[in-house]
């Protein structure tokens, strides 16, 4: 169970991730998902524009994310709020940032401060893009999915690149119904292949990693013992 959140939760950031108990769970219990459906697009926005650009700040270190890019959800989708000077991107990820059977995937109370390397911006972004456009223009996840993955046979998306990462550090993050704020964390995007290359998984390792096919990476979350305001994180239980 702790393994399958956990998948949830690098997917939510979402995705990451975010990042975030099982669906399988629910499904076992014969109960349903308590999100079927998108909520009203105003549940997913943050009306106070400074507010978001805070909360998208605090998913990094002070000294990144001051100098960052700073991307807001509006009704038309992301847009700049803030230019940056570092090639860092941060902004607040929505829950239709998890994978396709994820049971928050249409949670309105999900937001997940991510703050991306130059690397990791260059091709999350434009996917983070892609998916919440479909979103707005009224996609249903199946073919919100069908579309992503046409655009990724298509080559619309930029190549993943080596040194791709992002730093998940926000105290006031909510990830999910079951994780609440979870642990700060930074992740690491790599092409696909076998998690335990990294020895992720093993026994006192660290490191988490799950292979994300449908858009096409291998994820590796580690936690860390600070938040981003550097107060002290609960420890973490692998």
């Amino acid at each position: 169970m702790q393994r399958r959140f956990l998948r949830t939760l690098a997917r939510t950031g979402i995705t990451i991730i975010f990042v975030f108990c099982a669906a399988s769970i629910t499904q076992g219990q014969g109960s349903k998902t308590p999100y079927p459906t998108m909520a009203p697009l105003d549940q997913y926005l943050i009306a106070d524009r400074d507010a978001e650009i805070a909360l998208a700040r605090s998913a990094g270190p002070d000294s990144i994310s001051k100098d960052a890019e700073i991307m807001v959800l509006t009704r038309h989708g992301y847009e700049t709020a803030v230019k940056g000077k570092n090639d860092f991107v941060c902004m607040v990820w929505r829950s239709w940032t998890a994978g396709i059977d994820d049971p928050d995937f249409w949670n309105p109370k999900l937001r997940a401060p991510i703050c991306l390397n130059p690397p990791a911006a260059r091709f999350n972004v434009p996917l983070t893009l892609k998916k919440t456009n479909l979103v707005l223009a009224g996609k249903s996840r199946t073919l919100m999915f069908a579309e992503i993955a046409s655009a990724f046979d298509k080559k619309e998306f930029p190549p993943l690149e080596s040194g791709a990462m992002c730093y998940m550090l926000s105290k006031q993050g909510y990830v999910s119904d079951r994780g609440g704020h979870w642990h700060p964390h930074v992740m690491f995007f790599a092409p696909i292949g076998e998690p335990a290359l990294w020895g992720a998984g093993s026994p006192g390792s660290p490191v988490i990693g799950f292979e994300d096919k449908e858009d096409h990476y291998t994820l590796f979350l580690i936690p860390v013992t600070k938040w981003s305001d550097g107060t002290p994180a609960p420890p973490f239980e692998n």
